[in-house]
């Protein structure tokens, strides 16, 4: 180890054995030897400790985290925002600044704030040996518990780095996991309010783990205003890092869960059989379809979701996997509402422009991330982008195990942005019949939400009843061809 990294382990041995690191305590005690690890650590054989980005919940909580420690006015001023927004924290403090200015890690539990392990000293993680990697986050840890009398259970790196050393130092230390991040918000550049407000409201998300450098960042008031109204429009609240793990649960990888494979590539799809339905005719029960295309943010599928659920009604949501993946705890809460989950491919080409063998690409990939994200086998229904198809494009992805495909009857255009919410809720009323479906969006920024009580209390008045897709193309369903 070369004396710029062995000096923060001296020091902290010498805390850690009760010596001053003034000089007032006398010399080095003997410990320091012993800490520097003379003639080495040995790696870790165990298993590695688990990591944390994104917790697995669809409680409507997430978590706000701080790396490093400012200086005291600077932390005074966040702790006075955060709590100005009822908002508990995790920190993740250097030990060799918590040793430095105590108080400031007490002043931070005493408001009801997480304590985490930021390593000793905040060396790169990527540029350390094993040994240096288990002694920064080990005597880290050992100095914050000394100090505050709170002893971490959660480590992160300065740089964010989650690699096997930084693992298996991890669980060789006793901790829980190593934490990332959902989004680490750097500084600003020259973005206008709007810019930053649509930006937060990406990552507003259920398990969400927000990530912001306190001695890095210079809005961080600012930013927590920000990231407190985003919560608050999408209806979330914040919870500290160990609370979001514990609510949280384990997702159980691809291959376990049943129907992971029920969407295969297949390139015989010239006789390949598919069932195309835009609403059953004649239909004597007098039902409906509402169905939702694409993605959009928890700030607007989350209030959609809470609709149909006021006036109990199950509809059929057509998901966009790219944006799936980035979220899936959202599309777990979608599934959890009892809705249909259906595939609208993975980046939303229209399929009469990509090739048969690009087209099952989409819808496979879209299955995996749809199946693994809800933890179950999806309604095996795919909506093409756009509503345009052929009978090649037809042929190609009921070969892919998707024969049902479901189009629609009604359009009110609610993905035009200047379209007002009674425009949209007038256009649904007017086309709509026995056996419609009913197009909608999960968009951001488009007016839908505000139509849907409107759409829903007009048709229920008319004597419709609502049901899936699923329900409507059941047994019996009359076969289509494209024309």
């Amino acid at each position: 180890m070369n004396a710029t990294k062995l000096i923060p382990v001296l020091l902290a041995a010498a805390l850690l054995s009760g010596c001053s690191l003034f000089g007032r305590g006398g010399g080095t005690a003997p410990a320091a030897t012993k800490a520097s690890g003379a003639p080495g650590v040995a790696r870790y054989d165990g298993p590695e400790s688990k990591t944390v980005s994104l917790v697995y919940t669809t409680k409507r909580e997430l978590s706000l985290t701080f790396d490093g420690m400012a200086d005291k006015d600077a932390m005074e001023r966040l702790l006075n925002e955060l709590d100005a927004y009822g908002i508990k924290a995790t920190f993740f403090l250097p030990g060799m600044r918590v040793a430095e200015e105590p108080d400031i890690a007490k002043d931070i539990l005493a408001r009801g704030h997480e304590i985490e392990n930021n390593t000793l000293s905040r060396l790169d993680a990527a540029k350390l040996t094993y040994a240096e990697t288990y002694r920064e986050i080990k005597l880290g840890g050992d100095v914050i518990a000394r100090k505050t009398g709170a002893a971490p259970r959660y480590v992160r790196t300065m740089s964010g780095a989650i690699t096997d050393d930084v693992r298996l130092a991890a669980a060789q230390s006793g901790l829980r996991a190593v934490v990332g991040s959902s989004l680490f918000l750097h500084n600003w550049k020259d973005e206008t309010p709007l810019q930053k407000r649509n930006y937060i409201r990406k990552y507003i998300n259920r398990g969400g783990v927000l990530e912001l450098d306190t001695e890095e960042n210079r809005t961080m008031e600012e930013d927590v205003k920000l990231i407190a109204e985003g919560a608050k429009r999408a209806g979330y609240g914040f919870v500290t890092l160990d609370r979001l793990v514990r609510d949280g649960g384990e997702r159980k990888p691809l291959e376990q869960i049943p129907g992971w494979d029920a969407a295969k590539i297949n390139s015989d799809y010239a006789e390949a059989d598919y069932n195309v339905m835009s609403n059953k005719a004649g239909d004597a029960k007098k039902e409906v379809v509402l169905s939702f295309d694409d993605w959009g943010t928890d700030e607007t599928v989350t209030p959609i979701l809470d609709t149909l659920a006021k006036y109990g009604v199950k509809a059929s949501f057509f998901l966009r996997a790219d944006g799936v993946e980035r979220n899936p705890n959202l599309a777990r809460a979608i599934a959890e509402g009892g809705h249909d989950v259906g595939n609208h491919t993975y980046s939303h080409p229209v399929i009469t422009s990509v090739t048969p063998e690009q087209l099952q690409e989409e819808i496979v990939k879209a299955h995996r991330i749809i199946t693994e994200a809800i933890q179950a086998k999806p309604a095996m229904i795919f909506r093409p982008p756009t509503g345009e198809f052929d009978a090649e494009t037809l042929k190609a992805v009921g070969a892919t195990g998707y024969r049902d495909v479901a189009i629609f009857d009604v359009t009110p255009d609610d993905f035009v942005k200047t379209r007002t919410a009674a425009q949209i809720a007038q256009a649904v009323k007017a086309q709509t019949k026995s056996g419609s479906v009913v197009l909608l969006h999960m968009l951001d920024d488009i007016q839908t939400v505000h139509a849907l009580p409107a759409i829903i209390g007009e048709l229920r008045a008319e004597g419709f009843a609502f049901v899936r897709m699923s329900e409507l193309m059941g047994a019996g369903a009359p076969k289509r061809t494209a024309s």
